[in-house]
């Protein structure tokens, strides 16, 4: 990653040839084995790194105004060297070999973190979460999770909306999942793959309080709703339709 390379893959990709005026770089598939030669594109916000033979994260203190960094399909295997990254919203660092999450409490905005396909294992590799506490979207699928006890990370997380545990071997031992995860985890709106509907919630929430009876009556209360609503929506369009017809008569 030499500065004459860089220079000449924007000229290639139309950016500009004064690396500082770049607000974004596409270094992905370029086969890349390391972080280099990056201090005089300042004003970098968007950075793609993805699908090369990165092994670490080093080099990126002069990025200081990035936003969005694609580390995916690399061959990193450890969390470090992001605390000049102060404004970093998203991370994603899938497809490595990343064991333990680690050194990202310095993100105070970090929004977005994507660790799929990594080798996470513990409750310990995913206790460093709790001091994350901006973290809005979490995805750990496809890692070797396999305690339920990673709840207790989750529920220390304040503003955990989005989280997607496919691929561990965690679900298959949590006891009623998905409920479980929607009662236990306040903010959440989206578990896997489909969203937590406020129905969904209460009907959980109503399970948790007074198992499946108190859930099946919730969830006939929310159905007599839906049908009211549903019914309602019909009457005030046929009324709309009588207005317009007795208009057209008295015509």
């Amino acid at each position: 990653m030499t500065k004459k390379i860089l220079r000449d893959i924007c000229k290639q990709q139309k950016l500009y040839l004064t690396p500082s005026l770049n607000d974004i770089l596409y270094l992905h598939y370029k086969g890349f084995d390391r972080l280099e030669n990056l201090e005089e594109y300042t004003g970098l916000r968007c950075l793609w790194l993805e699908c090369n033979g990165l092994r670490k994260i080093e080099n990126l203190e002069a990025l200081t105004e990035l936003r969005c960094l694609y580390l995916q399909l690399n061959l990193i295997n450890r969390i470090e060297n992001l605390e000049s990254l102060e404004k970093l919203d998203s991370l994603n660092i899938s497809n490595n070999y990343v064991k333990t999450i680690e050194n990202l409490s310095c993100l105070k905005v970090l929004n977005t973190l994507q660790i799929a396909h990594n080798k996470l294992e513990t409750v310990e590799d995913i206790q460093h979460l709790q001091e994350c506490p901006s973290i809005s979207v979490l995805d750990l699928s496809h890692n070797n999770l396999s305690d339920p006890n990673i709840i207790t990370v989750l529920e220390a997380m304040p503003n955990l909306r989005v989280l997607n545990l496919m691929g561990n071997q965690v679900i298959k031992k949590i006891t009623n999942y998905r409920k479980t995860l929607t009662v236990r985890l306040k903010q959440l709106t989206y578990l896997d793959d489909r969203p937590v509907f406020p129905k969904d919630r209460a009907c959980a929430e109503a399970w948790a309080v007074g198992g499946l009876e108190a859930e099946k009556a919730e969830r006939e209360k929310w159905e007599t709703r839906e049908r009211k609503k549903i019914q309602d929506s019909i009457d005030a369009l046929a009324a709309i339709r009588q207005k317009a017809e007795e208009k057209k008569r008295q015509k």
